[in-house]
């Protein structure tokens, strides 16, 4: 063999080797806001207090300063090499301290 083609051999192996190990890459889960559990989600119901919506869903990730009459509940988990993303955002309205309206399952764009 000649140092040229010793030279590449060696520099094909090396990336050959650098895409393998590049495939044992380790990602992370990644979960962000509330867990929100269906069951949870159905128990919020018209007429509950502020109180009572904490109690089952925990505190809002977004509290808008502009509409305190809004609470967000935004859950997003995506498991380390999927490409898909468990997305959910539950928005509840109040009148006062008492649930007025529910939006469940609110599409979230991807971003």
């Amino acid at each position: 063999m000649t140092s040229v083609s010793v030279k590449r051999y060696r520099i094909s192996l090396l990336v050959a080797a650098a895409i393998w190990l590049g495939a044992c890459v380790y990602r992370i889960d990644v979960q962000q806001g509330n867990l929100l559990e269906q069951d949870e989600i159905e128990g919020v119901k018209v007429g509950m207090t502020r109180n009572q919506v904490r109690f089952l869903l925990g505190t809002p990730v977004a509290q808008d300063a502009f509409h305190s009459d809004r609470w967000d509940y935004i859950y997003f988990f995506k498991q380390g090499r999927s490409r898909k993303a468990d997305r959910r955002w539950l928005i509840v309205y109040f009148d006062d301290d008492l649930v007025r309206e529910i939006q469940r399952d609110v599409p979230v764009k991807p971003t």
